[in-house]
């Protein structure tokens, strides 16, 4: 098991950890307790009730953050005539077709989320090995394969994350910054986990969502209660 820092054995004191807390609460001990002198990156992790070996019990998708993850996402955009200046308008960081491809190739990956207009996947698809692992390969389902890419950089630099489950049913998701207001990390807070109930598959039986926690990227992990999410 990993040990831990004095910091952080400090603000484990400060946290019961047999406790459900509200949310506003644990985001509040969240910020007050985050160890690290830099800003912190506030998470969310979620254990839902599905069998990810099954196809039909896969949670994946894209939501925008009413006020981002405070991070500033650097943008590639493979497209070609109007799309690409479309892309350029909308403030994508790079723009290109072959010659992006060839440069990915070749081990460039100085960018955090891709987008893709459907003619290029033919492509990018030659990447796949290269972005799949990173998760980094566009994918319809979260809206990163589309014609419409000027509306998908502005989500992207708005605040949109992706999230997946995990082989074990997990789902971890940035919500904000310790700087951030509690209000603010609430909110973010509250449209994931309403988006993660409406993505429950039809197929999963039992409790859909288990549990919740909230943590900082150097601090401990504060459980949620998700009652007003679920209603249990």
């Amino acid at each position: 098991m990993a040990k831990h820092g004095k910091k952080y054995q400090e603000s484990l004191k400060k946290i019961d950890r047999e406790q459900v807390y509200e949310v506003e609460e644990a985001l509040r001990l969240v910020k007050e307790v985050a160890p690290a002198k830099f800003d912190e990156t506030v998470e969310a992790a979620f254990r839902l009730g599905i069998d990810t070996k099954r196809a039909d019990q896969q949670v994946r998708g894209a939501v925008v953050l009413p006020h981002g993850t405070g991070k500033t996402k650097r943008v590639l955009v493979f497209a070609k005539g109007e799309k690409a200046k479309e892309a350029e308008q909308a403030g994508a960081d790079y723009v290109g077709e072959e010659d992006l491809v060839n440069k990915v190739s070749q081990g460039w990956l100085d960018f955090d989320v891709v987008i893709a207009t459907p003619d290029m996947m033919g492509q990018v698809g030659k990447l796949g090995r290269i972005l799949g692992p990173r998760g980094l390969m566009p994918n319809p389902k979260t809206g990163t394969v589309t014609f419409d890419v000027a509306k998908a950089v502005e989500e992207v630099k708005a605040g949109k994350i992706e999230y997946r489950a995990d082989k074990s049913g997990n789902i971890h998701a940035p919500i904000g910054k310790v700087s951030f207001d509690t209000e603010k990390l609430i909110e973010n807070f509250s449209v994931l986990a309403d988006t993660l109930l409406k993505a429950k598959p039809a197929a999963a039986k039992g409790t859909y969502m288990k549990n919740a926690t909230v943590t900082s990227t150097m601090g401990p992990g504060v459980t949620v209660s998700t009652t007003r999410f679920t209603g249990r």
